[in-house]
């Protein structure tokens, strides 16, 4: 997912207006966006509260500041409209920003049901795919390196992935309450579909899902586990968890006939587990014969190899707006479907209703 490099920009940088400063727009987006003053302006920023609004304005002196959303839609001076409001206005805001013919980025996820999801990318669709799915999850490193493992022939046949969002955090806020579209599924369980389906490459065709809320303080899931089978040979274990204790494990695994790949959490290095590439298996035949009583297993050589990103690979926080960018100013195709993203909304819904909450 290399794009656009800084030295390589020659236009005014994109305007961009963020909706929301809580913990995604003041923690993630607006550190992200601050080391890219060549590409990125930000030149409004929209929240009910004074204080995050002085935040924003003490770093960005000329930053317009708006209580109102709807006054922030009006302004025709940006680009973008960056929506990081909390989960049930997502849909609808996405659609009023899209309606004034801003580009727009939507927080996960896009939607709460399949319906909404589809008249979201309906209205994009008008608007000339101006749309955009906020999915750091799929621009990470170790999500680039599972990419690269899934095409490894050290690997072997590659027969299953498994994907893991874990912590522990006994939450309290809007995110761990129902009403309020809370609950791990909504908040995390996009990326970790869409990078689950990325490396099935192919739709599920089945799908089996279990909630539970552990940690949390309030009614929503903080456990969310759900299998995904395709038509083709590989299938997708995927667990987004608040309840893990560190040591957590591996955020990717790759399952071979040759052995498997894993990578931690924020890793740029994984590691492949598997049969010495140089070893050649003996010739050997099933048989209907009465087995010995010998122990079947061999004796294998096992090795570990390093898997690195190539030299100069952009990854990581600022890498989504890299690309944000060169769809913008170069038409070049976003890296991740709306398409996808609409379905995974469909496939979150399924999960959400056939899986009774464990409390």
């Amino acid at each position: 997912m290399e794009t656009v490099q800084e030295t390589e920009v020659h236009r005014r940088p994109l305007r961009i207006g963020i909706a929301g400063l809580g913990r995604a727009g003041l923690n993630c987006h607006l550190p992200a966006l601050r080391q890219l003053p060549s590409l990125y302006t930000v030149a409004a920023v929209c929240d009910l509260v004074k204080k995050r609004r002085d935040i924003v304005e003490r770093e960005f002196p000329n930053v317009r500041t708006y209580r109102q959303l709807d006054d922030m839609l009006y302004d025709q001076e940006l680009d973008i409209v960056d929506i990081a409001l909390p989960t049930l206005y997502h849909a609808k805001t996405a659609i009023a920003a899209l309606n004034r013919n801003f580009w727009t980025i939507v927080e996960s996820p896009i939607a709460l049901s399949h319906e909404a999801a589809l008249k979201l990318k309906a209205t994009s669709t008008k608007m000339r795919g101006r749309l955009i799915p906020y999915v750091p999850g799929l621009f990470s490193p170790e999500f680039r390196l599972a990419q690269m493992a899934i095409d490894d022939p050290r690997l072997g046949d590659v027969f299953e992935v498994r994907v893991r969002h874990q912590d522990y955090i006994r939450r309290d806020d809007w995110q761990c309450i129902q009403r309020c579209g809370g609950g791990c599924t909504w908040y995390a369980g996009q990326d970790a579909v869409l990078e689950a389906i990325a490396l099935m490459r192919g739709l599920p065709s089945q799908l089996w899902s279990d909630l539970k809320r552990v940690a949390s303080l309030g009614d929503a899931e903080d456990f969310m586990h759900i299998t995904l089978k395709s038509r083709g040979p590989v299938s997708a274990d995927v667990e987004v968890c608040g309840a893990q204790l560190a040591p957590f494990e591996p955020s990717f695994t790759v399952r071979g006939s040759l052995g498997s790949f894993y990578v931690n959490p924020g890793a740029t290095e994984g590691t492949l587990h598997v049969i010495d590439p140089e070893f050649k298996f003996p010739r050997r035949r099933s048989s209907v014969r009465t087995p010995p009583l010998t122990d079947m297993h061999e004796d294998l050589p096992v090795v570990d190899i390093p898997l690195r990103l190539p030299e100069g690979a952009v990854t990581g926080p600022t890498s989504f707006w890299r690309a944000l960018y060169a769809t913008i100013r170069t038409a070049a195709p976003f890296p991740v479907s709306l398409d996808d993203v609409a379905e995974t909304v469909r496939y979150l819904q399924i999960a959400k209703k056939s899986a009774p909450l464990v409390m």
